[in-house]
């Protein structure tokens, strides 16, 4: 009998928006399923050998960490066009 590895990764960032753009980010590689109200969804991983699931997780957590920092990065740039203490 083969053991099978499986993770699973519940999802959901500050809005509905940004959860969004994170499982768009994943479309291609991952199937997501999402909550009922949207706010969060999941993805699983299932590996028959635990290195192979460890690359994959390792593969799409960096994925969603890069997504989740450029969003980042666009929010505090519109945070700062409406900035009164903006500097030229």
């Amino acid at each position: 009998m083969t053991a099978t590895w499986r993770l699973t990764l519940q999802v959901e960032s500050t809005d509905k928006d940004n959860t969004k753009a994170l499982a768009d980010a994943l479309t291609t590689d991952e199937a997501i399923t999402w909550d009922d109200g949207r706010t969060s969804f999941r993805f699983s991983i299932e590996e028959s050998k635990a290195k192979d699931l460890r690359a994959m997780w390792n593969t799409r957590v960096r994925g969603l960490i890069a997504v989740d920092s450029l969003l980042d990065i666009i929010s505090d740039s519109k945070q700062g066009e409406h900035s009164s203490t903006q500097t030229n």
